[in-house]
């Protein structure tokens, strides 16, 4: 489709949403900055009233309906932030909403949704991905017809998106070297692009996904769009199979880089926010920060804008989190081990062959009568990667060791 975002129809869009939207703030941070030699600024979506930029797209797309559109009432499909942006305008404009969403999403944006459309809005759950949830949306709009509001792939959509970038360049008092901005559907992104290219053109736009989803690094690598097949979903307001229509050519064509993170990183990065900076983000969130490492170099002495799109996280997902965290930094690992079927066998594991800042923190053992070693499946906690090859080395001559499972992705997913 041809279509590219144009500065007037994006500064309309801002009008129309000033009623709804919040103006975010652009802060500066200390951590980032001085860890990176450079000014590094966050633009904190994740502070807007439905805690993402999603409410400008969607409030944008429906007040621009038709009185009879209206009647007939807009259906969407969404893993959650943008599900609650479409909750929010058609309570405000009156207008009556069917969400459809994943089964998989959390709690917390099921509830935030129904919270914000009231009596206005019905939830539906349905499939595994947002692309089961939008092939079921799409279905029932065309048998009520309804009007479909697409998360990512329509230009009111992106217009709203992209007031994002109006906000950026009026707040910032540098000109903006590099701006990373995280890509699901590639809406946000599409519509960033449209301003600065004709606003702030020598800013390098780096377009962040995730590494269990980079349909839109796959698909710029192909030249065409690449519906994947498979996801991981964990970075749930970015993990999308395939991207818009609209918005392919104008990230493929305008953006500076493509890259992606891995879900380890995303969620250290989640937990270093709130830990030393008292921010609360969602793993989309946190994306475009987890590039920066990568771009250590290239961006020292720099301003660097980062959008932390939203901040819709579970706490129930805390624990998750924390293991996802632990895994990428090869500091917790998963092991086979064979103990000997003796009393004391444990306390001489736990004695002599575990280190002294070692810890257990996954225990699971079932005694078989029948054999003279059984196996448990143990989890240990190290506080340095160095202290890995030390332990197995312990195991081994102490004939403890059965496997390690960390890198038997199959396995591991089974067992832990």
């Amino acid at each position: 489709m041809s279509y590219y975002p144009k500065i007037e129809d994006v500064r309309n869009a801002a009008k129309t949403i000033a009623e709804v939207a919040d103006v975010t703030p652009l802060t500066n941070s200390i951590r980032l900055s001085k860890q990176y030699n450079n000014t590094v600024l966050l633009k904190r979506e994740d502070l807007q009233r439905v805690r993402s930029y999603k409410i400008r797209g969607a409030y944008n797309k429906i007040s621009s309906l038709s009185t009879s559109e209206r009647s007939k009432g807009v259906v969407c499909a969404s893993a959650g932030n943008h599900a609650q942006g479409v909750a929010f305008a058609c309570k405000h404009l009156q207008i009556k909403g069917t969400i459809y969403m994943p089964s998989v999403t959390p709690k917390q944006k099921v509830e935030q949704t129904k919270m914000f459309g009231g009596d206005y809005v019905s939830v539906v759950l349905e499939g595994d991905t947002f692309d089961d949830s939008f092939f079921a949306a799409k279905s029932y709009c065309e048998h009520t017809e309804g009007v479909f509001v697409h998360p990512f792939d329509d230009p009111k959509i992106i217009e709203g998106q992209a007031t994002v970038a109006l906000e950026l360049l009026e707040q910032s008092k540098k000109p903006i070297d590099y701006l990373f901005v995280c890509i699901g559907g590639g809406g946000l992104a599409s519509g960033i692009i449209g301003v600065f290219k004709e606003l702030s053109p020598h800013t390098k736009i780096i377009g962040v996904e995730p590494k269990g989803a980079p349909s839109m690094k796959t698909s710029i690598e192909a030249g065409h769009i690449v519906p994947l097949e498979e996801i991981d979903k964990f970075i749930d307001g970015a993990a999308v199979k395939r991207v818009g229509a609209y918005t392919f050519p104008i990230c493929s064509q305008h953006l500076h880089k493509m890259v992606t993170v891995a879900e380890g990183k995303v969620c250290q990065i989640i937990l270093d926010l709130y830990n030393r900076d008292a921010i609360v983000v969602e793993p989309a969130g946190a994306m475009t920060i987890s590039a920066l490492d990568d771009f250590a170099a290239e961006i020292a002495g720099k301003t660097v804008v980062c959008v932390v799109s939203g901040s819709n996280n579970d706490i129930t997902r805390t624990a998750e989190i924390k293991e996802r965290a632990l895994l990428h930094a090869k500091l917790k690992h998963y092991f086979i081990i064979r103990f000997p079927q003796r009393p004391g066998a444990l306390k001489e594991f736990v004695a002599e062959i575990l280190g002294p800042t070692d810890d257990i923190t996954h225990f699971e053992y079932s005694k078989k009568s029948s054999k003279e070693n059984a196996p448990a499946v143990v989890g240990i906690e190290l506080k340095r990667q160095a202290d890995l090859i030390p332990l197995i080395e312990r195991m081994k001559a102490n004939n403890f060791y059965g496997d390690y499972l960390n890198d038997k992705p199959h396995l591991f997913e089974y067992l832990i």
